[in-house]
């Protein structure tokens, strides 16, 4: 098992306990306003990092991401098995005609 499917079992065990014993359950308390507040959050900070940070910065900032997409695609019943399906079904196609594709 790798660290994604890990955390992503750690992050649905953790949705439905109390949520002053974890992260994951505030977050899930708080709803889909919070959790997407949050991911957008971190992505202005590993923004910042990108272009004035420490490549540790960065890499965690990256981390950061990742948990809290987790986080916001669990609570909507999807995982990364839906984000690696979409990837596979980009792949081999432009990323200049998939993009125009998407704004028809």
């Amino acid at each position: 098992m790798d660290i994604f499917d890990h955390l992503e079992r750690v992050i649905a065990e953790r949705s439905t306990a109390s949520p002053d014993e974890s992260y994951v359950a505030k977050l899930n308390a708080k709803g889909m306003p919070t959790m997407a507040r949050k991911l957008g959050e971190e992505g202005v900070e590993a923004a910042v990092a990108a272009l004035s940070g420490s490549d540790e910065e960065l890499v965690g900032e990256a981390a950061d991401i990742i948990f809290h997409l987790l986080v916001a695609l669990q609570a909507r019943g999807l995982s990364l098995v839906d984000v690696k399906a979409e990837l596979e079904r980009r792949e081999g196609v432009s990323g200049l005609v998939e993009k125009a594709s998407r704004s028809k």
